[in-house]
């Protein structure tokens, strides 16, 4: 079968990503140099599929160490690019260490993928590059405009898309498939991988399942004066494991010869806005579980409401998120909890 290189695959989206292609009968070599994930996590993805992925700790920016894995793998048709550091807080306070980090590792794989002649590459984006959209924008179909993005974090995913499609201009024979996930949450039903930030985490989420487990005081819902039902963010959160399924469905659209153009766009959501407190409410109910939280200051660089129309995903790519959130969120429960040992 195809072998596909997947950087960031030991990373929260990218984990999810290897076992849904292993499934699939895909050969997967991981490169990723553990920033922000764990190597525990192929023993995760080899209990659940029954065997390891290959794996190399390499940094995507370390052209050299790259191209020694491409050396290595003559056999790899495609490449799903994760590899990127993702909190958009953490940009504003260091936005040289995003420019280096996102772009720099989307150059030094493009330039090895044309020295090796790998023609496809699937690349994780992010509903940031649409900024708040207008009202007229809303939900957020793949036509609405680019915005100035509103922090470095966006702004790399933004620039690294013209960098595809200035790169496929110029080589006819690169295929790129731009993904722009909404705000995936959850983990796989196994519980045994999952989102495992390293330190505070900076998702809703994970926040969430920490506070409840403990380790948090309490969670902090940054703003609740929106203009928004609750006054909270609103955001298309999305199943991992759905989310996982639609890289699957690209990376076979361009090896089977089925893209229309050779870059394509689609948005990857459920269709449905959910705000913070709904999200926070629904898993006090599902769990049971009560969660303390605290209505703070608004986070700078935060979006006030953003959520997508899957249409061209549901009918072009044949793919749609399906999971009921209710299950997403006891699926991180359940994450959390085999964590912890609780």
């Amino acid at each position: 079968m195809a072998r596909i290189l997947v950087t960031g695959g030991t990373g929260y989206i990218g984990s999810h990503t290897v076992v849904e292609l292993m499934q699939q009968g895909y050969d997967v070599v991981i490169v990723d140099n553990l920033s922000n994930s764990n190597e525990a996590v192929l023993d995760g993805i080899a209990a659940i599929i029954g065997r390891r992925p290959e794996f190399a700790k390499v940094d995507c920016n370390d052209k050299a160490a790259m191209d020694v894995v491409m050396t290595e793998y003559p056999d790899i048709v495609a490449v799903i690019h994760f590899a990127a550091s993702k909190a958009v807080g953490e940009s504003v306070e260091k936005p040289l260490l995003y420019y280096r980090n996102n772009i720099g590792s989307l150059l030094t794989l493009l330039e090895l993928m044309k020295e090796h002649g790998i023609q496809h590459i699937v690349f994780s984006s992010s509903c940031t590059v649409y900024g708040q959209p207008s009202a007229e924008h809303l939900p957020v179909d793949e036509t609405a405009p680019i915005q100035p993005a509103l922090s470095p974090y966006g702004n790399t995913k933004q620039i690294n898309e013209e960098i595809i499609r200035d790169e496929a201009h110029a080589d006819h024979d690169l295929h790129a498939i731009l993904l722009r996930y909404f705000n995936p949450i959850g983990a796989h039903p196994s519980a045994l991988i999952g989102e495992l930030p390293n330190g505070v985490p900076n998702n809703l989420l994970p926040f969430v399942t920490q506070t409840a487990a403990g380790l948090r005081k309490e969670l902090k819902v940054f703003g609740d004066d929106y203009n928004t039902p609750d006054g909270s963010c609103i955001r298309d959160y999305i199943y991992v494991v759905d989310l996982a399924k639609a890289h699957v469905k690209a990376v076979e659209r361009m090896l089977q010869g089925k893209a229309s153009e050779q870059v394509e766009v689609f948005n990857l959501g459920t269709g449905r806005g959910l705000s913070v407190l709904e999200i926070v409410n629904t898993f006090m109910q599902v769990t049971g579980v009560k969660i303390p939280y605290q209505i703070v200051g608004r986070r700078e660089g935060d979006i006030e409401q953003v959520w997508a129309n899957p249409d061209k995903a549901n009918k072009v790519l044949g793919w749609k998120a399906e999971t009921p959130v209710g299950d997403v969120l006891l699926s991180a429960w359940n994450w959390e909890k085999k964590l912890r040992s609780l």
